[in-house]
């Protein structure tokens, strides 16, 4: 069982910046992706930013130029890291990380897919 807890979300003036954290554990896979996702109320998750099963990282283009992703080991865990600067208010929104086994490359990070239950991201004027 794949477990995926976010961190990091509050509340930030618009040009400030924030980190999220996302812990993975019990991920083994050899092919294995992570991402993170944005949802706005009552509507779709929309897709921000992952890294490939080959370690190659796709970037949203709401996002790219503010926001970074790298990633981290940690004894059997693996660390999700999104770096967001420039936040604007319309950044505001829940925050979710996602995790997929058996992902295929270039497919979107979709295989074996779980989630985090996401952390909420405010930014104000």
């Amino acid at each position: 069982q794949v477990y995926l807890q976010e961190s990091g979300g509050g509340s930030v003036q618009a040009g400030g910046s924030l980190r999220l954290s996302c812990v993975a554990s019990g991920y083994r896979s050899n092919r294995y992706c992570m991402g993170w996702f944005r949802q706005y109320p009552g509507k779709e998750r929309e897709g921000l930013i992952f890294i490939d099963v080959d370690g190659s990282i796709n970037y949203g283009d709401s996002v790219k130029g503010r926001f970074t992703v790298s990633e981290a080991e940690e004894d059997d865990k693996k660390i999700l890291y999104l770096q967001m600067n420039s936040l604007k208010p319309e950044d505001s929104a829940m925050y979710y990380c996602k995790g997929a086994r058996w992902a295929t490359l270039g497919n979107g990070c979709n295989g074996d897919n779980y989630w985090g239950q996401g952390t909420q991201v405010t930014v104000v004027n």
